[in-house]
């Protein structure tokens, strides 16, 4: 079971956060106090109306306080509308800026932390908890505090009325505040369960849907459902608990309310019947009874508010703890670049088993290796170290280029996020994203020219069936690729990363999916086209072995 954060860590995180959207709440509490000030004036209006035509009250005419009413009125409509302008305007922009900062942030995170959380709960942090925080930043704490304000000003408004009346109605404030320190300890855990159900929901909603083909072949859409449906009893329980648990809290609070309204009434008929009030003003304290009420009431709804924005506040702590990679400066070296791997261990975790262990390796400038060896012998793993995305629990990983008397320069560079621009990288499987074939080919390449995009696509051998298609490169994919064969994918994924200004070229079983005749001529026509770049392929292929200058062959370490 998860701790829950203290409330001094999420209040100062929330107070952080909200730095940014001070604007959005600044105009919600503005408009939000003007809406109270002018409710209270509309009691005013009201009494003042209501004893002027029961001839109580001589100071203004009937006409008069009828328009100063309906100014009123009008006032209110229009701070309506400029209340849903600020949260249709500022709010989808703070919205949309805090989802773009959280995803810069998840980009950025170290690959390794990053991947120990599932896809699915990363996207239902950052729309749902995203959206919770911001609403609760911009709308609902001016929302809480408008409706302070507006109890205090009901409050005095009655008590210059009748002080006996105002001190009976708050005197439900100790019950409320009882019954609120006594449901939001339980409150947050029961939402924090909800919530961590819901992310795992769309979990298997995103996975199931990711893998159809997989889930229809294998003939599991039952055991889909039936994965989905075990979340949806296990959601629908944590539901029953918590609103089993807030009904309690919510029939004391309604039984309260009830009885102050009651009072009120037959307070104010008794005191009317006796000639102690105008009809005018027993009217307004029952509205004035409404309006201390309401906002009593509502500061109840605000509990589970406020729950829900810690929770949101929690998950979205859990995210930005996620260790950021090192954003030094890219660390660009000349071709040809070799890599040294000293005495290097690797495993994902203190308990899993070790994938490398003292391993050293060399991979010469410019020189052509094939990395072979059985299933979970540390090949893939071996590239993601290359890249940065991974890092020797001992021992060390090293680029470095070649001076021009053929010795290796002395200031080698140790392997980081800031060498990374040194490597392109084929990796396995379809890992086209949706959009145009240009726009995959342009993530390789941002500035590549049509004559740079022809000649990738000639080396991938994906030249001839691009351009039979109607669109060409305009041509659209959808998820993974759809809408393209396997070994047209592949070889599109080829070319966008031989577009890659990058001396080394790592690629994956990247020619897994193509016919032996294809992968020949695409084989035979990198080698002969990335001259001066270091070549490493990871396969299983044969065919790769007959180009390699250098073999690798890694075997699996024991436990």
């Amino acid at each position: 079971m998860k701790n829950l954060r203290s409330i001094r860590q999420l209040v100062s995180w929330l107070w952080k956060t909200w730095h940014g959207y001070r604007t959005q709440a600044a105009l919600n509490t503005i408009v939000g106090l003007l809406l109270v000030f002018s409710d209270l004036a509309f009691v005013w209006a009201t009494k003042l109306s209501i004893d002027i035509a029961t001839h109580v009250n001589h100071s203004v005419t009937l006409r008069q306080a009828i328009l100063l009413l309906s100014g009123i009125i009008v006032v209110q409509i229009l701070l309506g509308i400029a209340s849903r302008w600020i949260r249709a305007i500022l709010g989808v922009k703070a919205k949309n800026s805090e989802q773009a900062a959280l995803f810069a942030r998840l980009l950025g995170s170290k690959w390794q932390q990053l991947k120990q959380h599932h896809s699915g709960h990363l996207l239902n942090r950052i729309e749902i908890d995203v959206t919770g925080i911001i609403n609760f930043l911009t709308e609902t704490l001016p929302s809480f505090v408008c409706t302070v304000v507006q109890f205090v000003g009901a409050f005095l408004f009655l008590f210059w009325m009748d002080r006996t009346l105002a001190c009976i109605i708050v005197c439900i404030i100790p019950v409320f505040i009882i019954c609120s320190r006594l449901y939001v300890r339980k409150m947050r855990r029961l939402t924090h369960d909800v919530r961590d159900t819901e992310s795992r929901i769309q979990a298997i909603l995103q996975e199931s849907l990711q893998h159809t083909l997989v889930i229809k072949t294998l003939e599991q859409t039952s055991g889909a459902l039936r994965k989905l449906g075990e979340a949806h009893r296990r959601l629908r329980g944590e539901i029953v608990t918590k609103t089993r648990y807030s009904t309690v809290s919510s029939t004391l609070m309604s039984t309260g309310f009830a009885v102050g309204y009651m009072v009120t009434f037959v307070w104010g008929v008794v005191s009317l019947e006796a000639g102690a009030i105008t009809y005018g003003a027993l009217i307004a304290f029952i509205q004035l009874v409404g309006q201390i009420q309401t906002p009593v009431r509502s500061l109840t709804k605000y509990i589970p508010v406020f729950i829900n924005a810690f929770t949101a506040g929690e998950r979205l702590m859990e995210l930005e703890d996620i260790p950021q990679e090192d954003t030094a400066e890219r660390h660009p070296m000349a071709t040809p670049v070799g890599i040294r791997l000293e005495q290097v261990s690797f495993s994902y975790t203190p308990e899993s088993r070790v994938i490398l262990r003292d391993f050293t390796h060399t991979f010469p400038p410019g020189s052509i290796t094939a990395i072979v060896g059985e299933t979970g012998s540390g090949k893939t793993t071996l590239i993601r170290l290359l890249l940065a995305l991974a890092h020797p629990t001992a021992g060390q990983v090293s680029l470095f280029s070649e001076a021009e008397n053929g010795v290796a320069e002395a200031n080698s560079v140790q392997a980081t996020p800031a060498t990374r621009c040194n490597f392109a990288y084929v990796p396995q499987g379809n890992t086209l994203l949706s959009g145009t074939i240009r726009e995959n080919l342009l993530m390789g390449n941002p500035e590549a020219t049509e004559l740079e995009m022809t000649e990738a696509l000639h080396t991938a051998a994906a030249d001839g069936f691009v351009a039979r298609l109607p669109k060409g490169l305009e041509t659209m994919c959808g998820e993974m690729g759809d809408g393209l064969s396997e070994g047209q994918a592949q070889r599109i994924a080829i070319a966008r990363t031989l577009l890659r200004k990058a001396p080394i070229l790592l690629l994956d079983e990247a020619t897994s999916s193509l016919d032996s005749e294809t992968e020949r001529i695409v084989l035979q026509r990198i080698v002969e086209r990335q001259a001066g770049r270091t070549l490493i392929f990871i396969t299983h292929r044969p065919e790769v072995l007959k180009y390699a200058t250098h073999t690798l062959r890694l075997e699996r370490t024991p436990r």
